[in-house]
């Protein structure tokens, strides 16, 4: 976010959780939300671009820095409380409702947010929501995640996450070679690990049921990379059954990270599909 001055300010969830959100651009306000092991920094490039023509906000979500990490679990109705708190800032800022876009875990969270209240949405926007991931099934995950981030074993917790995020083999073979000797920094990677655990927390009391999503108005947009693995591909084609209303892009050659490789794909479509949204 080079091009554009941004502010960090905070609001306040539900539950007095503080939340930092920056802000960037001006115009019609869109609400950006991170994916697991994310944070103010997530949308990048994409962020950028859509600040030459919106409002953009990123939040931290709870449990990522520099938001706060309340004590105990979390559930996805705490994410949407916190969610509900970011659209109103927006919203009272611009007098606008706003254009709510999640990537990964961010779409679910955006998906329930919209099921619960969605008078202040203009539109919805979803990338690969990993909706197969949640339930009973991801509890032995959790417990071994838990484990290894209690006893800070990095290449433990790695390895409960490709189970449940079931990134193939040759992956993340990929993925270590391009980070090589590099290193993340430990207090950031700590922050990452403690939200990715509170991530994982609020998966294990959800449910895999897509139907439910039907309840969902909204105009909506969904988003996947073509080379994504299942069982994404398989839940993109359920959500889209269960929102027979919604626009659909599907991009050859990209995969779970277009946010990272391809972000002007993104922000085109994004324009697209605001230019479209009534208003």
């Amino acid at each position: 976010m080079n091009s554009h001055e941004s502010h960090d300010q905070y609001v306040s969830s539900r539950d007095g959780t503080r939340l930092v959100l920056r802000r960037v651009g001006s115009g019609d306000p869109v609400v950006l939300v991170h994916g697991s092991g994310g944070g103010l920094r997530s949308w990048g490039t994409v962020a950028d671009q859509l600040a030459s023509d919106h409002e953009v906000w990123i939040p931290a979500r709870r449990g990522y820095g520099p938001s706060d990490v309340p004590p105990g679990p979390k559930s996805f109705k705490d994410e949407t409380a916190d969610l509900i708190a970011v659209i109103e800032a927006a919203r009272k800022s611009s007098g606008r409702p706003v254009h709510l876009v999640g990537a990964s875990y961010g779409a679910t969270v955006s998906l329930h947010t919209v099921s619960a209240e969605s008078r202040q949405v203009r539109s919805l926007a979803l990338f690969e929501p990993p909706l197969f991931a949640a339930g009973p099934e991801i509890v032995p995950m959790l417990d071994r995640y838990r484990a290894a981030f209690e006893r800070d074993d990095a290449r433990g917790r790695s390895a409960a996450l490709n189970d449940v995020t079931r990134v193939p083999a040759e992956v993340v073979a990929a993925f270590a070679a391009a980070a090589g000797d590099r290193t993340l920094d430990p207090v950031e990677e700590r922050r990452s690990a403690i939200g990715w655990l509170h991530d994982l927390e609020a998966l294990a009391e959800d449910s895999t049921d897509i139907a439910r999503w039907s309840s969902v108005t909204v105009p909506t947009l969904l988003m996947q990379g073509a080379d994504t693995w299942e069982p994404m591909p398989s839940t993109m084609n359920a959500l889209a059954t269960t929102l027979p209303g919604a626009r659909r892009i599907i991009w050859q050659g990209q995969s779970h990270f277009v946010t990272m490789t391809a972000p002007t794909l993104v922000v085109d479509a994004l324009r697209g599909f605001f230019a479209e949204v009534p208003a």
